[in-house]
């Protein structure tokens, strides 16, 4: 390949890929968010050099076996668009590797940038105002584990269950539980939802459900079709789950408990369809009005409303 002879350096391949990226017009959005982000991060991955400081390496020169891998990897995120995830077999939220294959989307979530900030590690402004004192915690669409991974990190004392509805996402969810030593603490369970969680009761549920709807669905870049539709199909307006969830979720919480569920772009139809809660918008450094947090006694309104509405009138 004509690249692997004229390249040397590491610039030389951060250089190159930004210009095949854009000249290809790929859609990023699975850990990187313009053309530059992405090829560092492929760049470094495939060198097995730490990803996040770029800087030191930029002038290394490259073995002729490492110039050919990366003109091939370079490429293949071309003419495939698969995501940079998949061909690399991992990827990083907040740090922390998480493996990523076909089984599952690509591992990312704002919830796993707030989890490493103040919200959730106690102090004035904390959501859990003591990480040690929570037991038990929920991730609901587990898919590749990352965020149940996460929160058993941030809550050291907590166990985790993690539930997808999807075989093919525990098996590589397990793998990621494994590799981080976390089998003790986090255990997997296939199902719908709550399905198989009855009389089970967590201090924190944690969520990134499906959510897009189906006009997006239509529209979605080729590198996302090659990730589960399972994991994105949300019905007509995106919130089919999110209501589920909503209506189901006060029945596992314990008194003091909490709600965070990372649900796309249905803000305005969820605050005119639910008035009653209060939901606390979370935003982050590349999002807004796409994180809620809702509290047990806020849910508990929406299910007292729900136990009025079915009374006989």
């Amino acid at each position: 390949m004509a690249a692997a002879d004229d390249l040397r350096t590491v610039r030389d391949f951060v250089r190159y890929g930004v210009s095949r990226f854009t000249k290809a017009r790929l859609a990023f959005g699975h850990g990187t968010s313009e053309a530059l982000d992405e090829a560092a991060f492929m760049v470094l991955e495939a060198l097995h050099l730490p990803v996040d400081d770029l800087s030191p390496w930029l002038d290394a020169r490259l073995t002729a076996e490492e110039r050919a891998h990366l003109a091939d990897l370079i490429e293949r995120r071309c003419t495939t668009r698969q995501p940079a995830a998949y061909l690399l077999g991992k990827t990083y939220i907040g740090g922390v590797p998480f493996r990523s294959d076909p089984r599952a989307i690509v591992p990312r979530s704002f919830i796993g940038e707030l989890m490493a900030g103040e919200l959730f590690t106690g102090g004035d402004f904390s959501l859990v105002p003591q990480p040690e004192s929570v037991g038990r915690v929920l991730d609901l669409c587990t898919g590749s584990g990352c965020l149940a991974i996460l929160a058993a990190m941030t809550f050291p004392n907590a166990q985790v269950d993690g539930v997808d509805l999807s075989p093919d996402a525990l098996s590589l969810a397990a793998e990621n539980v494994a590799e981080h030593e976390l089998t003790a603490r986090v255990r997997l369970i296939e199902g719908d939802l709550f399905g198989p969680l009855a009389g089970e009761i967590y201090d924190l549920i944690i969520t990134n459900p499906p959510y897009v709807d189906e006009q997006a669905m239509a529209a979605l870049p080729a590198e996302y079709r090659h990730e589960p539709s399972l994991a994105f199909a949300g019905g007509p307006d995106g919130l089919d789950i999110v209501r589920r969830i909503l209506a189901e979720a006060p029945a596992h919480l314990t008194p003091g408990g909490g709600l965070i569920c990372e649900f796309g772009t249905g803000k305005e139809i969820l605050e005119a369809e639910y008035p009653h809660l209060p939901f606390l918008w979370l935003d982050t450094e590349d999002s807004e009005g796409e994180v809620f947090w809702l509290s047990a006694a806020d849910l508990a309104v929406n299910a007292d409303l729900r136990v009025i509405n079915r009374m006989p009138r």
